[in-house]
Order: structure tokens, then sequence, then C-alpha cells
């Protein structure tokens, strides 16, 4: 079993920054692919970013590319989520997400049901 904790969500008017992270309590934290959804009241939760077990390559939803940035550190059982820009639609509760599966397919990294642990959840709420 992964827990995940979310941290680093907030009330931020638009234009603002916020940056979140995810502390995974697991020794192999390298070995899980990590990604970052999100949900809105009433809407499916879906894709924001991923990245590889090794952080050497990352993937975004086209509605947060440019604005937002998802790193890893592997020493310290962590991942981040770098969110610049922000709009009012960003607003959302904010999910980590790791999984242990190997991703045959670039694709498998936007599918939520390729993940097998999930965090609680951080709001982001964006101000107009």
């Amino acid at each position: 079993q992964v827990q995940l904790v979310e941290s680093g969500g907030g009330l931020v008017q638009a234009g603002g920054s916020l940056r979140l992270s995810c502390a995974a309590s697991t020794r192999t934290f390298s070995s899980y692919a990590m990604g970052w959804f999100r949900q809105a009241p009433g809407k499916e939760r879906d894709f924001v970013a991923a990245v590889r077990r090794s952080g050497g390559s990352t993937y975004y939803a086209d509605s947060v590319k440019g604005r937002f940035t998802i790193s890893r550190d592997n020493a310290k059982n962590t991942v981040y989520l770098q969110m610049n820009s922000l709009k009012p639609e960003d607003t959302a509760a904010y999910y980590c997400a790791a999984s242990s599966s190997v991703f045959y397919s670039s694709s498998y990294y936007y599918t939520k049901d390729r993940y097998d642990y999930w965090g609680q959840g951080t709001q982001v709420t964006v101000s107009s």
C-alpha cells in the first residue's frame, strides 16, 4: 500500500501561482509513475499532468500546457505541481496518483484507471 498526502492548495487570485506537493509513504517511490488529476464539482476527474518514474519525461493536458510544471524528487518521495498564471477555470480539487504498472504507451499516463493509489485531494480555488 502507498499513502499519498497532498498539500499546498488554497485560494489565489487569477494570474497567481500555487505549488502543490504530494508526499508518498513508500521506500520504492522511484518505481511509481506519478500523476495529478483534478475534479470540479459535478464534473469528471480529469488528467492534469504526469511524470515518468525517472522524471525524464512529463505529460500535460492541453489546458495547462505552458502554465503548469510537474516534477518529482525521488530522494524526498515527493511529486510537485507548480501552477502559474492560474485561471478561475482551474478551480477544482487536485488529486495526486501513483501507478506501479508498466506503461506501454504514453497514453496510459493520461488515464486515471491506470493509477492504483490516490491521495485525499487538496482544494484549489482561483478567484476572478
